[in-house]
């Protein structure tokens, strides 16, 4: 049986006036692609639905990407009903995560339904801003003493963009109750504990979905 993966991408598009966001094209197109090459079934919701924005700092001209990226042009608006049918649930990154992600009451009903069945759950670099309000239904925050990267402290503040952002990622992991793991800033690093599986950066794309993959196929 083939294996259904649930992509979940953010719509919110400014930071500042000045400072436009999005996804995060290659924490978005390398998994898909990884996930597409095992065969798995994927389905690309967004918050909104409709055409996703792409940071502008993400975009590259790579061939190989453009079957992802054509999937981003008409995406499904995510409602509680993706919370069945699904092996596994994964949050790409970019900015504009930690704006629609934290707070959606779509999105942290789907994914506590995840965690109440044990279903895989992957996120990168800015990705776990959607898991970090997440609890199981006795209220236990979802990474509570867990093992869990994101992006960092150190990285958002090379990017001078911490000034800007409603809570810094790490720290909000961290005050969760994670074991919040890192490498150095920009190094390749993910982390699968169990079947909550994380990655720090748009580095660490491949991966976390080939953790995600190991996490399925256990």
């Amino acid at each position: 049986m083939s294996k259904h993966i649930l992509i979940v991408v953010t719509n919110h598009t400014t930071i500042t006036d000045d400072h436009k966001t999005g996804l995060w094209l290659e924490e978005f197109a390398v998994p898909y692609l990884v996930f597409k090459e095992k065969g798995y079934d994927i389905t690309v919701t967004s918050m909104e639905g409709g055409e996703v924005a792409l940071d502008p700092n993400s975009i590259e001209d790579k061939p190989e990407w453009k079957e992802a990226e054509e999937e981003l042009k008409s995406t499904t608006k995510l409602t509680e009903e993706h919370a069945i049918g699904y092996d596994a649930v994964f949050l790409p990154g970019g900015h504009g995560t930690m704006f629609d992600f934290p707070d959606n009451e779509t999105l942290q009903y789907v994914l506590q339904q995840f965690a109440e069945d044990d279903r895989v759950i992957g996120s990168v670099c800015h990705g776990p801003a959607g898991i970090v309000n997440v609890t199981y239904k006795d209220g236990t925050p979802l990474v509570k003493g867990k093992k869990v990267t994101a992006f960092t402290n150190s990285e958002e503040m090379e990017m001078q963009l911490e000034q800007h952002m409603p809570f810094l990622l790490e720290s909000k992991i961290r005050e969760k109750g994670a074991e919040f793991q890192q490498d150095e800033n920009w190094s390749d690093f993910s982390v699968r504990d169990g079947n909550l599986v994380t990655g720090q950066n748009p580095q660490s794309s491949r991966s976390t979905a080939e953790k995600v993959i190991e996490a399925l196929e256990a």
